[in-house]
């Protein structure tokens, strides 16, 4: 019981700071929450939370970077480089779903950012730069003749995208199937649709 007081004591360590921020991001959006907020959902002063990051964007910078982080690991990995297209193209979306089921309260706030400060352009930027990589997989896969070449590669990249991050607006941690399930179902409805 006395280690237990101690931790409580000692406050908050970086982890669980930006844990409960990107909560409070989440809930009230980003420009919508102040350190005052944050101070209350910690249960510190805002003093406290200064001691860990020198202020609420920098704590957006690693929220941001948690869910980035993933993905631009996932792409980096030879998986996603070597092969037939179209086994690249399901790996990444399954893995793109394993992430996004992960680190989904990071996820959740990167899909939600809209450039209104340099860290989320610089955000916005990185996510282009995953589409890039991803319409020029679809686009592989259509020249390879494994999928339909009649679609447009950024089109078809949104829709497929778009159903995967879909995921963040209803999926409940331990209620709404595991991140296999939910890959498999969407690779099925939309990968079928294109095949050749």
């Amino acid at each position: 019981m006395a280690t237990t007081t101690r931790q409580r004591k000692r406050g908050h360590d970086p982890e669980s700071v930006l844990s409960i921020a990107v909560n409070v991001f989440n809930e009230r959006g980003y420009d919508g929450t102040s350190m005052e907020d944050l101070a209350r959902a910690l249960g510190v002063t805002k003093s406290a939370i200064y001691y860990h990051v020198p202020g609420k964007e920098q704590l957006l910078a690693r929220a941001l970077d948690r869910a980035l982080d993933g993905l631009f690991t996932m792409i980096a990995d030879e998986r996603a480089a070597t092969g037939p297209a179209i086994e690249r193209l399901e790996w990444v979306v399954r893995q793109s779903v394993r992430i996004l089921v992960d680190r989904l309260p990071y996820v959740t706030l990167l899909l939600r950012v809209r450039g209104n400060s340099h860290t989320e352009q610089q955000a916005l930027e990185r996510r282009r730069e995953f589409d890039r990589f991803i319409a020029h997989l679809v686009k592989q896969a259509a020249t390879d003749g494994s999928i339909r070449s009649d679609l447009d590669p950024a089109l078809v990249t949104r829709l497929l995208f778009g159903t995967v991050n879909s995921i963040t607006e209803w999926y409940q941690p331990g209620g709404g199937g595991s991140a296999d399930d939910l890959a498999d179902a969407i690779l099925t409805m939309t990968l079928d649709g294109l095949r050749v």
